[in-house]
């Protein structure tokens, strides 16, 4: 693969996660770079290449990991940026633009969980809007099959719960 390609493409990944502000997942980047502009595989080399040299970071989360743009990402996106065709720029600016509630959405709620040693699991819920964590709920379970229907669950319910425990936290 060509070097100039190889580079804007990186900076294509780059530019996406600088201009949503949040991180987004592998699925999410890719719903945009593998609709015309880049296959499966030079795709995950970009991906990979920005991790080696430190342009974005990369956060586990239960069964996904989610991406974010470095310092040194965001001064090798100023930098390099105007490499990006204005057309192509268009683009990601149009698909952010009329998907950025859902990626908010699907990033922003998060419910994980983990053994904790003494047979019992963790769940860690939590809603963000952007970085800034607006609730975290760290409940202990029994049981993996509790934890996973609260982890489940808390992707639907979580406004019920924020709402009841303002409500119950703010009453006079």
């Amino acid at each position: 693969m060509p070097t100039e390609q190889t580079t804007t493409y990186k900076l294509m990944i780059l530019y996406l996660l600088k201009q949503v502000r949040f991180p987004l997942t592998r699925s999410q980047l890719s719903d945009f770079m593998l609709k015309e502009y880049c296959s499966y595989f030079t795709f995950q080399q970009a991906v990979q290449e920005l991790l080696d040299s430190h342009l974005m970071k990369e956060s586990p989360v239960r069964n996904y990991v989610r991406f974010e743009i470095t310092r040194e990402g965001e001064e090798a996106l100023e930098y390099f940026g105007n490499k990006i065709p204005e057309v192509i720029r268009g683009e990601m600016d149009a698909f952010l633009e009329e998907n950025k509630i859902r990626l908010r959405t699907e990033m922003g709620i998060v419910a994980t969980y983990q053994e904790n040693g003494n047979g019992e699991y963790l769940v860690s819920c939590e809603v963000r809007e952007g970085k800034s964590v607006l609730i975290r709920l760290d409940l202990a379970v029994p049981t993996a099959e509790q934890a996973e229907i609260i982890c489940e669950r808390w992707h639907h319910s979580n406004e019920k719960v924020y709402a009841a425990v303002m409500q119950e936290l703010l009453r006079d």
